[in-house]
């Protein structure tokens, strides 16, 4: 499903979201489609629920998202490696 479509269902509510399609574009992610995996009443639940699924599958793409956001906007970061002595 798409994100107006996940926000029409579950609407005022902290979403755990995996991303199964998407792509890149000028520094932006943007979801194609997305597969819910749960929703929660509060961010810290959903952020455990998070950790807990991203620890057990690293190459799989997350998100937890708010649906009263109209638009996603998720800003992609340059990885500069590992800082160390």
């Amino acid at each position: 499903m798409d994100w107006q479509q996940l926000r029409s269902q579950y609407p005022d509510c902290w979403v755990l979201v995996e991303a199964t399609k998407a792509h890149s574009s000028d520094g932006e992610r943007v979801l194609d489609e997305l597969a819910l995996i749960a929703r929660f009443d509060d961010s810290d639940s959903a952020m455990r629920d998070y950790q807990r699924h991203h620890h057990a599958a690293p190459q799989r793409e997350f998100y937890v998202l708010h649906t009263n956001r109209s638009e996603l906007d998720i800003r992609e970061r340059r990885w500069i490696g590992a800082r160390g002595r």
